[in-house]
């Protein structure tokens, strides 16, 4: 089973509509959590719409997504 980790905010922001939200993502926060597959670089994401909003008005929240599956023993016994 997998522990349940802190989560790492890295933006908010509003949804207009169904079909549109506005973000604001602080670059200096993502920098860390930059991956690279096949010579691309890119950065997992979770974005999250709140059914109430904060002080600002902000009902989408944005996080890094820092799940890691379990890996599997792959030794066989004779």
């Amino acid at each position: 089973m997998s522990e349940q980790k802190q989560k790492i905010e890295v933006g908010k922001g509003k949804k207009r509509n169904a079909n549109w939200l506005t973000v604001t993502i602080n670059p200096d926060k993502i920098k860390d959590h930059i991956q690279e597959f096949n010579g691309n670089k890119y950065v997992k994401l979770n974005i999250n719409i709140s059914d109430t909003t904060d002080q600002y008005g902000k009902d989408v929240k944005i996080t890094i997504d820092t799940y890691k599956p379990e890996t599997k023993n792959e030794t066989q016994w004779p």
